[in-house]
């Protein structure tokens, strides 16, 4: 009984120090942004971070909590009292607090400012300490929008719905989602059939019917909908992009959901299957131009802050981990003191850590961008890295949390025990949002083949390695020389390379991150062993190679 008492007080010492603020846990964060964003910015917006990493730790994830606990899933209510279609979606009064608590942080306020997108990232990175939560996809589908809008948009459309997509606080906001999957083609967007045609009652509208098959945020108030004139060419580049408000005059605008999806991961948020017949809308752009709207404004943001995203689950499943190793006790010892256990956590840790600096890296091009500063060359890279990390990313964070999981042992299968079963299941389907790995794979085949992008990039990962001066660069270059031309063979190959390009990727993403640690450290005896204990793991000819020195150093105090 004693014993059974020792280990139940090791756990309650454990439940007791969770974290209360992720933002002050996380050194490494602010260290990035110096490097990526400047110590300026960073100060700049340090005030902010902190209170939202509260507000992350001791609102959103008791919120996200209360929901997952009580089972209460979104629900369809197609139906008011008196049999008027509403098409409503109804939550669990947590949900709501968690969505005041993430719009109120002014995560959607940032694209307005320079440097936006750097805070834009940091506030996503903390808010998905969470995971999804119901409240991640809907702020990323709304940025999405709101670059789409800003970029591409009449000023007639950017006035009416601009301040909503952007607003710094809930109430008053516009939450935005996007709906391009159709059942006959999934992630292939050209097959396509979902109908447009002029509106004949109001100049530049458009009426929208067809099937949509996978919308998330269907509880949006406004839809971005693919869909094809009906004069328009077949593929996609017959594709209009249209925004499509939930409502008009008060009534849903032209639209019935068919079925909210079950599905493994993100089950707080509403996806479902939506019917439009004759919803009107008004094309995001120019007629002809809507799939590059759909890529390049909203997929490609979703991409680069999935990323992010799962940057955070890796992070809160590290701090989760480390924390139980810090305080549960075995075989007369914590076992974080156990050695095998302590290389575990340090590779969790030293993934988490490559994921944060490639998708800053990643960040800084989009910044440059959005400033409209970045060379064609930088664009190149942009392009290239934002399918090629979110590939990596996703997978890493899949992997990562399952090791947290085993970590806490039978503990960490328990969803009453422990926030890391809800990370394992968003993290599966983080893998496939906005793109699933061959689909994002194929793209960069084809955007290397057409564009010649590699060059670029490459030139771009060394002059990551130029930046480094108290580092052995010697490994990633010999790694770097080795892999282009086994890329450019692939290339050549044609659509049969395929196969080896994708796993081609897979090495040619560490060294884009073991180039990126390595500009990090300046002096930082931490970040080198990181850094040092990625590439000997990844990247050594000798094989894994994992000295109990560097895993020593990569954890520093973390485990008391």
């Amino acid at each position: 009984m004693a014993e059974e008492l020792s280990g139940r007080e090791d756990l309650v010492r454990w439940y007791e120090s969770r974290a209360t603020n992720y933002y002050d846990m996380s050194t490494n964060l602010r260290d990035v942004l110096d490097l990526r964003a400047g110590s300026p910015r960073r100060l700049e917006m340090e005030g902010r971070l902190r209170d939202f990493g509260a507000t992350v730790a001791q609102t959103i994830d008791p919120a996200v909590e209360a929901q997952e606990r009580h089972r209460t899933m979104p629900l369809h209510v197609p139906y008011d009292a008196v049999g008027r279609r509403t098409e409503r979606i109804e939550f669990h009064p947590a949900h709501e607090r968690a969505s005041a608590a993430v719009w109120d942080s002014g995560l959607l306020a940032c694209d307005d400012g320079p440097g936006g997108a750097f805070e834009q990232a940091a506030l996503f990175y903390l808010l998905s300490h969470v995971g999804e939560g119901g409240v991640g996809c809907p702020a990323v589908c709304t940025a999405g929008l709101g670059r789409a809008v800003a970029s591409r948009g009449s000023p007639e459309l950017a006035r009416r719905y601009l301040g909503g997509l952007r607003s710094a606080s809930f109430a008053g906001s516009l939450r935005g989602s996007q709906f391009l999957t159709e059942v006959q083609g999934g992630s292939d967007v050209g097959a396509n059939v979902v109908v447009a045609v002029p509106d004949s009652t109001q100049p530049g509208a458009w009426r929208i019917t067809g099937e949509k098959w996978f919308c998330s945020v269907a509880d949006a108030d406004l839809f971005a909908v693919t869909a094809r004139p009906q004069s328009a060419s077949d593929g996609t580049r017959g594709l209009g992009c249209f925004l499509v408000p939930r409502t008009v005059d008060g009534a849903p605008n032209g639209f019935r959901i068919r079925q909210l999806k079950d599905k493994l991961g993100t089950r707080c948020l509403a996806s479902a299957e939506i019917d439009f017949d004759g919803a009107l809308g008004w094309p995001i752009g120019r007629i002809d131009e809507g799939f590059h709207v759909a890529v390049e404004e909203l997929l490609n943001t979703s991409r680069w802050l999935n990323a992010v995203g799962s940057t955070g689950l890796m992070r809160r499943a590290y701090i989760e981990a480390a924390g139980f190793a810090r305080h549960r006790r075995a075989f007369g010892r914590a076992i974080g003191a156990i050695p095998i256990v302590r290389e575990q956590l340090a590779l969790m840790k030293v993934e988490e850590h490559a994921a944060l600096s490639s998708t800053m890296a990643l960040t800084g091009l989009v910044d440059r961008i959005d400033r409209d500063e970045a060379s064609d060359a930088e664009r190149a890279v942009h392009r290239f890295l934002v399918n090629v990390n979110k590939y990596a990313t996703s997978i890493r964070a899949t992997e990562v949390v399952h090791q947290g999981i085993e970590v806490l042992g039978g503990n960490g299968t328990i969803e009453s025990f422990s926030v890391l079963p809800r990370l394992y299941r968003d993290a599966v389907v983080y893998e496939s949002w906005e793109g699933t790995h061959n689909v994002l794979c194929a793209q960069v085949y084809r955007d290397c083949t057409r564009l010649n992008l590699l060059p670029a990039v490459v030139t771009w990962v060394e002059e990551e390695l130029v930046h480094v001066t108290d580092a052995d660069t010697g490994t990633v270059e010999a790694a770097l020389a080795g892999i282009v031309p086994q890329l450019h063979r692939s290339l050549e190959a044609g659509e049969g390379g395929a196969g080896q390009f994708r796993r081609l990727l897979d090495q040619f993403a560490r060294i884009v991150q073991a180039a990126t640690l390595l500009h990090e450290i300046a002096g930082n005896s931490q970040k080198r062993a990181i850094a040092e204990l990625f590439i000997n793991f990844h990247l050594s000819v000798s094989g894994q190679s994992i000295p109990v020195a560097e895993v020593d150093r990569a954890l520093a105090d973390d485990l008391g």
